[in-house]
């Protein structure tokens, strides 16, 4: 009977485990059988039996200085010690993975470009051990968009802004996961390719929110414990607003209008004299009476409208029916419950006509003259913007003339040691403030207690964007000026109420 498997498998060993060194020849496990070990080769021969002797003292017997495993010794204790310490790294690569994704869940946010008084409070009133505000100039079109000029300047803000909290004493395991939110934003391609004028970025320990700016504001970047808000001033104190009517002889566009951009207002209106007809059912004299029943047409009118109706009308008549059917439509729908300019763009000798037709009280004295048919929105709206600066400028205006005004008395102030308390305790109508100013240091509103800093590395606080936030919640007006624009060539200044 031969031998079973197992046996043939054994090297040096029967069934009972007894060790029995090879003898002569070493024949190997024969490949056939699926171990895939070749024979001893020749050449290893004397080595084989070299060792055989020096570990054994006859058939059956180890020699004596070999030592032997005992038998409860655990064979798989290395094994365990190393699975334990995998298991230990994957146990902590777990735990970061899961505070790296509990981090990674702070998602960027948008807030509206015009800010609600609401809002404007969330950003101002944020307190944290650490906020970071930065403030970039951005672009919408252009080169610059094409040459990723603003992901890469928003790079470096944020290369900034780690440096800066590195020599602050940060360390890195709090900066990276405060602004993986911002390095994440870099890639979104299509972020950067759906920009305004400015980028206004809020960053704190599982926050991050951001304004699409529709004013370019000046470049900034604050740590402190609370955001800088003092750039943002135009994006809800800018109330005013108007309106573009674009006109042609077949064709009549509404818009409306104010700091930051222009919108299509979708009112239907008629495209033609022809659609007038169509609409009124019988002839343009049906429509004007008929749809908002304001005024009679005049004789001469008469003749003209029944002229139009006839199939002979006279150009200058058709126009003025045309513009009357399109001004009755906007005044039912708009312009009974408006008092905002309107500013009229087209051909030149259309202006008049359509004045002469119009029902409205405040058209702009001044229009947009040129065809404006297949003008872009974006193009007629820098256009109308320009010529509305002294309509955006009315509340500025007036505010430097009343300052002027006082200027002799203690009513106004350019010393930021007056202007600072004053902002506190609800003394200030009127507060100018020059754009990229700070003013370090600490105020303590119960003792009236006011100390100024060199530098924001004192533990203070920018008191100059403290005074505005105050400003603002107690009524003031609050304007961010340029500095040649300023009542006094200084930080800030103030109107008094008292």
């Amino acid at each position: 009977m031969g031998k079973d498997k197992s046996e043939k498998t054994t090297l040096g060993k029967d069934r009972d485990g007894t060790f029995h060194p090879g003898k002569g020849k070493p024949s190997g496990i024969n490949k056939e059988e699926g171990l895939g070990i070749q024979a001893t080769p020749p050449e290893k021969m004397d080595e084989y039996l070299e060792i055989s002797d020096k570990y054994t003292a006859g058939e059956d017997e180890l020699a004596e200085h070999v030592p032997l495993r005992h038998r409860n010794r655990n064979t798989s204790k290395g094994e365990d010690t190393y699975k334990a310490k995998e298991n230990k790294e994957e146990s902590n690569k777990s735990n970061n993975q899961t505070f790296t994704e509990e981090r990674a869940r702070t998602e960027p946010e948008e807030l509206p470009e015009v800010l609600t008084k609401e809002t404007f409070a969330e950003l101002a009133n944020y307190k944290a051990d650490l906020t970071v505000s930065l403030f970039i100039p951005t672009h919408w079109a252009g080169v610059e968009v094409n040459e990723h000029y603003d992901p890469i300047a928003f790079k470096n803000a944020l290369q900034q802004v780690a440096a800066k909290l590195k020599d602050k004493g940060y360390d890195q395991t709090l900066i990276e996961p405060l602004l993986k939110p911002g390095f994440d934003l870099i890639r979104d391609d299509s972020f950067w390719l759906r920009l305004s004028p400015g980028l206004a970025v809020f960053i704190a320990d599982g926050y991050f929110k951001y304004i699409k700016m529709p004013v370019a504001p000046t470049e900034e970047l604050v740590i402190e414990p609370t955001f800088f808000v003092t750039p943002l001033i135009p994006l809800m104190t800018s109330k005013e607003y108007f309106y573009v009517l674009a006109i042609s002889k077949q064709s009549a566009k509404l818009f409306k209008a104010d700091s930051y951009g222009m919108e299509y207002v979708p009112v239907e209106l008629p495209q033609s004299i022809d659609e007038v007809k169509r609409i009124s059912g019988l002839d343009a004299t049906t429509f004007r009476s008929g749809s908002s029943g304001k005024r009679a047409p005049t004789a001469s009118q008469e003749g003209a409208y029944h002229g139009i109706g006839g199939g002979n009308p006279d150009d200058k008549d058709n126009i003025a029916t045309y513009f009357e059917a399109v001004d009755d439509i906007l005044f039912k729908e708009i312009f009974n419950k408006e008092n905002v300019p309107l500013v009229l763009a087209g051909v030149e000798y259309l202006i008049p006509i359509y004045k002469q037709c119009c029902d409205y009280h405040n058209v702009w004295p001044e229009a947009l003259t040129g065809n404006r048919d297949r003008q872009e929105t974006g193009a007629l709206y820098q256009e109308a913007k320009e010529l509305m600066k002294s309509y955006f400028n009315q509340r500025l205006t007036k505010a430097l003339e009343l300052y002027a005004n006082k200027s002799a008395s203690q009513l106004t102030s350019s010393i930021a040691a007056d202007v600072i308390p004053a902002a506190y305790y609800s003394q200030v109508s009127h507060l100018f403030v020059c754009k990229g100013e700070h003013i370090w240091g600490t105020f303590d509103e119960m003792a009236n207690e006011l100390k100024f800093h060199d530098t924001p590395d004192e533990d203070g606080e920018d008191l100059l964007d403290n005074a505005v936030v105050k400003a603002l919640a107690t009524g003031a007006e609050v304007f961010l000026l340029d500095k040649n624009e300023m009542p006094a060539e200084t930080q800030v200044a103030a109107l008094m109420r008292y």
